[in-house]
C-alpha cells in the first residue's frame, strides 16, 4: 500500500515509503471538531486498518487557505486531529513527542499532516 492514496469524499490518505501517515482533507472549516469527527470515520470505513504504534511520534499539521486567513485556533484544530489519530496511528495522544502545526497560504484550503514514529 505504501505511497497509494485512498480517497473517500474529501479525505484521502497514504503511507508513505518512511512509514509516515499522510492525510490531506480538502476544504476550511471553522468547526474544528468537523475533522476529528470527518477523519474518525474515514480510518474506520475506507482506510485498511492500522495498528497502533507504541513510542514517540512526530506529527505535522499544516492548514492551508486562500485569501484571507480563517479564524481558527490552531490548537483546536490540532486537538481535534490528533483525537481522529488516537486508536489508529497511536494509542494515545500523550505519545505525541513533537507537534508543528501551522497556518499558511496555499492553493486549495485544507488541511495535511504527517504522523511517523520517531527513531
Amino acid at each position: 500500500m505504501s505511497d497509494t492514496w485512498i480517497t473517500a469524499g474529501k479525505v484521502r490518505a497514504r503511507i508513505t515509503d518512511t512509514g509516515a501517515l499522510e492525510v490531506r482533507c480538502h476544504g476550511l472549516t471553522t468547526q474544528t471538531k468537523y475533522y476529528k469527527g470527518l477523519l474518525k470515520e474515514f480510518f474506520r470505513k475506507d482506510f485498511p486498518p492500522l495498528r497502533p504504534g507504541f513510542g514517540d511520534y512526530s506529527v505535522h499539521i499544516v492548514m492551508e487557505y486562500t485569501g484571507e486567513a480563517p479564524w481558527m485556533d490552531l490548537d483546536n484544530l490540532a486537538k481535534a486531529l490528533l483525537d481522529s489519530l488516537t486508536g489508529n496511528v497511536f494509542e494515545d495522544d500523550h505519545q505525541v513527542a513533537r507537534l508543528l502545526v501551522e497556518r499558511r497560504v496555499g492553493e486549495r484550503e485544507g488541511i495535511w499532516l504527517s504522523a511517523a514514529a520517531m527513531e
